[in-house]
């Protein structure tokens, strides 16, 4: 099924359910979807943005809320962390499950095997091929200094 589906039936299920994060959060995605839509439609992509489009913006809806956390825990203010939190797990049921470090750095040696990989000149090179195999799985910035790591040393 497609993500925008899914998307889609998780806010009337949340509705009917009278679930009201979910159905805030899920109301917050599609309204991003649609924007992203109306950006891709001069590109000539009149149907909207792909799956690995929406898991894109799903993984940076997710680190915005995080980078909030962080903020909202330096003013002192539960009540917005909660609700932060919150919204990552309603967004997060939309994403395929994270890899852990070891899958991340096993799928970075792969990568830099497969792609020669020698010095940081590379670095590009590598985490565009991470980003066309595993977009949604794994988060990009721990993988970019892993990545740096491996090619620095």
């Amino acid at each position: 099924m497609p993500l925008r589906t899914q998307i889609t039936d998780a806010m009337k299920n949340a509705l009917r359910a009278k679930d009201e994060r979910t159905l805030a959060t899920t109301r917050m995605i599609i309204a991003k979807m649609r924007d992203l839509d109306i950006a891709a439609r001069p590109k000539g992509n009149a149907e909207g943005i792909g799956d690995d489009e929406i898991m894109a913006m799903l993984q940076g809806m997710i680190k915005q809320r995080r980078e909030s956390i962080a903020l909202y825990e330096k003013g002192n203010r539960a009540d917005l962390v909660q609700q932060e939190s919150e919204e990552i797990a309603v967004i997060e049921r939309f994403l395929p499950q994270q890899m852990d470090e070891a899958a991340i750095s096993a799928a970075i040696d792969k990568i830099i095997a497969a792609t020669a990989a020698s010095s940081i000149k590379d670095m590009g090179k590598v985490m565009g091929e991470l980003k066309k195999a595993y977009t949604g799985q794994m988060d990009f910035a721990k993988a970019g200094a892993l990545v740096k790591g491996r090619l620095a040393g």
